[in-house]
């Protein structure tokens, strides 16, 4: 390069990615500095993304952090064929699923299916008193946010969880120390059955096989949004229209309707409940006091289709 030359180009002005890439470099040592110098590449661009609103590549905050001489903690490997530490727990149902109220024991399983543009996982707790779905959550990827956001709708849903039981496999997921500790913090009871039993959630297997075959596969499916609008849909139909034979051809919601009617007669009306001999709610769906001649209770079952909220 010629003397002249040399000099053109010292003095040009920085370009817009100069100036840019000299941004990024402060930023960037900004968040390795504030991590304490514990961040690698990973995380300081998971920081920027995420914490500084930044749009940059992880290949460019790692070639940053190079020419800075800036790089992470690094993290003891595992020797090899070692396992991080899992969260397990006895089996509290021992296959017994009948329970006499609702909120005594969840079931909870994940399931997947293919689209066109790739599979659809779907994490569903049910109610094993009424086969109510009581939460859901469908994504692309099978991760612990899927079983966490199923939880996490149940629990919204359902307040009244005194001694309450959530049993699932033993799958990476319900295994996590994140679901764990989501089950501690809500007051729940974790409970999980033997590797390879599927025996020992077969309520929850036999639901998976209804959806097969009342939804999934009866038909292809193009995109993953329509076959999760699909599994909606489907969850509104079983829990509000669909009638079961295990509950005496009632709906999931009837049944629950029909408990919470009989609870409410017990307290609103004492004079009444005293003179009952017993409360009865039975598995076909009726229910009511069993009363002496004097007074009778009857459920009105023309009022029992529910919106959305109050079927979940």
């Amino acid at each position: 390069m010629s003397e002249s030359g040399y000099y053109a180009c010292k003095d040009r002005p920085d370009s817009p990615r100069t100036l840019r890439r000299i941004w990024l470099a402060g930023e960037i040592a900004d968040v390795h500095k504030a991590s304490g110098g514990t961040y690698g590449s990973l995380r300081v661009t998971a920081e920027l993304k995420y914490g500084r609103g930044i749009q940059v590549g992880h290949n460019a905050v790692e070639l940053i952090m190079r020419d800075l001489g800036i790089r992470g903690t690094p993290t003891r490997r595992l020797p090899k064929g070692a396992r991080v530490a899992q969260v397990t727990a006895l089996d509290l149902v021992q296959r017994v699923f009948a329970r006499d109220r609702p909120n005594e024991l969840w079931l909870t399983d994940i399931t997947e299916h293919p689209t066109d543009e790739g599979k659809v996982y779907c994490c569903v707790v049910l109610d094993t008193f009424s086969r109510l779905v009581a939460g859901w959550s469908i994504d692309s990827t099978q991760t612990t946010a899927l079983v966490l956001n199923a939880l996490g709708m149940a629990t919204q849903r359902r307040h009244d969880r005194d001694e309450l039981i959530v049993h699932s496999d033993r799958g990476a997921q319900f295994t996590s120390w994140a679901f764990s500790n989501r089950l501690r913090d809500s007051g729940i009871a974790p409970s999980m059955g033997a590797i390879g039993a599927a025996a020992d959630n077969a309520m929850m297997e036999s639901f998976w096989a209804r959806l097969q075959v009342e939804l999934f596969n009866r038909r292809r499916w193009k995109t993953r949004i329509e076959l999760a609008s699909a599994t909606h849909d489907y969850f509104q139909f079983h829990n509000t229209r669909r009638r079961h034979s295990a509950l005496g051809m009632r709906t999931p919601s009837e049944i629950e309707l029909a408990w919470t009617t009989a609870e409410t007669a017990a307290v609103v009306q004492p004079d009444l409940a005293r003179n009952a001999s017993t409360m009865v709610v039975t598995r076909d769906g009726s229910a009511g006091l069993a009363l002496t001649s004097e007074a009778h209770v009857t459920l009105d079952h023309q009022h029992l289709l529910l919106n959305n909220d109050q079927a979940a």
